[in-house]
């Protein structure tokens, strides 16, 4: 098994070798693959140092699998090329998630329709994936009609150099000291503004969520208003997740539906029967819920503050977050390798 990591040296990429490690999967030889600025850079990957080298080196040495993590630029101009050698691509960027002709992939919910004819599969956007395995099984059951959700996404969404903006206005940095990602402050503040404005009001984050909901769950049908909003966070993002169903529910049975989904740990006010019990408020081990700092680190997606929308009929609201680097990308392509390396 010889494994092609595309943007290898970025935070995604980093964080792939490190799933690829942990989950053990069969990399008999890492090629770790950049941008010419860190060509002859070493990556460490299970005790061995590897030097990275150029997508056109990468592909001369014919690696069966490829995970691209490198931006849309990149994976339109090389991905067809690695898959033209009979290399499995897995696609972190935007740039293949609505071509008709790739398929989109959260494993727990959509694993199926990998085909084997399919060489470049794309990974959803982070805040599509744990917004989605949140509610994949509550859609089954109930049928979901409108979802609307607004996010919290901290800044290592945006990458190395957002990291760096955050870090010099906390330590005090002066305009023009330091690089702008953002075009305000981001310290102590939070942005309404997550890619490109489009003509139509919404970000390309938001129309992001709306398009990929609708082609993982295979329902068009599904109605979904976002608003996205970058924070002042070093990891995970959070949704605040309102849905509206077809179908009347019991509040009793959201609980451990949501208990047995995959990929859900659940942090919510209940006992170990699955009963809810009233929290003493100011005791702070009786308040449970999800939280960025405390899903760092793990795989699943948290879900709390689950309540009965007193709204409307039909509706109902959840807390989820997740680690975005992990189950928001580099998981979440892991679990697809691991699909293509079960079938094929």
């Amino acid at each position: 098994m010889k494994i092609a990591v595309v943007g290898a040296t970025g935070l995604v990429g980093r964080k792939m070798l490190e799933v690829l490690e942990e989950r053990n999967f069969p990399v008999t030889e890492l090629i770790p693959v950049a941008s010419e600025k860190s060509v002859g850079k070493k990556v460490v990957f299970k005790g061995k140092e590897y030097t990275v080298c150029t997508p056109q080196e990468a592909i001369a040495q014919k690696p069966v699998l490829a995970l691209f993590s490198a931006g849309t630029d990149v994976s339109k101009e090389y991905a067809p090329l690695f898959a033209g050698t009979g290399c499995r691509v897995v696609d972190n960027s935007a740039c293949w998630r609505m071509d008709p002709t790739k398929k989109l992939v959260i494993p727990e919910i959509n694993g199926d329709v990998i085909e084997k004819e399919d060489y470049i599969i794309a990974n959803p956007n982070c805040s599509t994936i744990q917004m989605l395995i949140a509610i994949a099984d509550l859609h089954k059951r109930y049928r979901i009609r409108r979802i609307v959700v607004s996010t919290y996404q901290c800044i290592t969404g945006t990458g190395q150099k957002a990291v760096d903006q955050m870090e010099a206005e906390r330590a005090g940095a002066k305009d023009g000291e330091y690089k702008k990602i953002y075009p305000y402050r981001i310290d102590l503040n939070m942005l309404p503004h997550i890619d490109k404005f489009l003509e139509n009001g919404y970000t390309k984050e938001e129309m992001k969520m709306i398009n990929e909901t609708r082609k993982i769950m295979r329902d068009d049908s599904i109605r979904v208003s976002p608003t996205t909003v970058r924070i002042p966070v070093l990891g995970g993002h959070a949704e605040s997740v309102n849905i509206e169903f077809e179908k009347p529910f019991r509040d009793e049975d959201i609980i451990p539906i949501l208990q047995n989904t995959p990929g859900v740990t659940v942090q919510d006010r209940i006992t170990p029967c699955g009963e809810r019990q009233n929290p003493a408020i100011g005791n702070e081990e009786n308040l449970p819920y999800p939280m960025p700092l405390y899903s760092q680190g793990k795989d699943d997606v948290f879900v709390g503050r689950v309540r009965r929308d007193l709204s409307i009929e039909n509706g109902l609201n959840l807390w989820c977050v997740a680690d975005n680097l992990r189950k928001g990308a580099a998981t979440n392509a892991v679990q697809i390798a691991e699909l293509l390396m079960k079938y094929f």
